[in-house]
């Protein structure tokens, strides 16, 4: 694999994370539809695309989602070097092509983590036999019903080493976001949530929505009011000084916040947001340079600030994306 590139563009090493995504017959459109995009929204907004996936399934070929929707598959291969493995649940947890514990096997025994979406994670749980993994809810109630001796997790996801549970449905969002989060920066993390128009990403503790449970974007109220103000001043940046006497609190306080969750300064997320908006505005319109440096803040210098995250200049960067959309 090549080089792995750090979330601000300094020189690390840079890698393309690869997702391999297991339907089976009937599977759920809405949670392949979560992931995908997520993934494609990340390639798009990210100076280099860090994702790429494919279609698995037991037998290959084309396979039908329960809305009758089609994708075409590769067989899971029998050596898999996929960094990541999604299976995406239907409407049958006893659809004999969720039972997948030999596959889930070969794929954390070569270090990739598999993510058991809703039906999926269900049919786990149960043959397992283990608590403290997390399904849908109404799945969950399905394994009582069956007379499981344990409780089903109702949090969104629950993580025990190579393999996560999850509820799958529109949580699957949730679950993609967290995990390109791992791989690109905070600011890019929730660009590609704003083009989703997803407004609140949920970690994986967060309860399912049933349970009246009340959500926040980083599960710190303050630091989510922090991020609005910034989101709010893409154009016109805030001094930091002016957001903490905003949110009533001190610049060291504010700090904290962000190295706790994000491992970076409030002035670098605000800069990295800025510029993430301006690299989408780069490759998705046909704003000049100069428009596009005044509408995320940047009154001048922005394309040596530019240069110094993503490598090149924003000029450079524009025409190499518009040859390769020719090839």
């Amino acid at each position: 694999m090549a080089a792995k590139t750090s979330p601000t563009g300094s020189e690390q090493t840079q890698e393309t994370w690869s997702f391999d995504i297991l339907v089976a017959p009937g599977f759920v459109l809405l949670e392949v539809a979560s992931l995908v995009d997520v993934l494609r929204l990340a390639n798009r907004v990210c100076a280099a695309p860090p994702f790429r996936y494919a279609y698995r399934s037991l037998r290959g070929g084309s396979v039908a989602s329960s809305s009758d929707a089609t994708v075409s598959t590769e067989c899971v291969p029998s050596q898999p070097k996929a960094d990541y493995l999604f299976v995406i649940g239907n409407s049958d947890p006893d659809q004999p092509d969720l039972s997948l514990g030999r596959i889930v096997s070969d794929y954390t025994y070569r270090g990739a983590q598999v993510f058991l979406l809703a039906e999926a994670a269900s049919r786990y749980i149960d043959e397992q036999g283990t608590a403290d993994l997390a399904t849908h809810w109404e799945n969950a109630f399905f394994l009582r019903e069956r007379g499981a001796g344990f409780e089903a997790k109702l949090s969104i996801a629950t993580e025990q080493g190579g393999v996560v549970t999850c509820a799958g449905m529109g949580a699957t969002a949730d679950i993609a976001l967290a995990v390109i989060g791992r791989h690109i920066s905070g600011p890019a993390k929730m660009t590609v949530a704003d083009i989703m128009l997803h407004e609140n990403i949920r970690d994986f503790s967060s309860m399912q929505p049933f349970s009246g449970a009340k959500t926040t974007a980083t599960g710190d109220a303050k630091l989510d009011q922090c991020i609005k103000l910034m989101q709010a001043n893409i154009e016109d940046p805030m001094p930091i000084h002016q957001i903490v006497k905003d949110l009533h609190l001190s610049n060291r306080s504010l700090e904290r916040k962000f190295k706790s969750f994000f491992g970076t300064t409030p002035n670098s997320f605000y800069r990295e947001m800025r510029l993430a908006k301006a690299n989408n505005l780069l490759l998705n319109t046909t704003m000049s340079v100069r428009e596009i440096g005044l509408a995320c803040g940047f009154t001048n210098g922005f394309s040596s600030v530019y240069k110094s995250v993503f490598g090149i200049t924003p000029f450079v960067m524009r025409r190499e994306k518009r040859q390769a959309s020719q090839r």
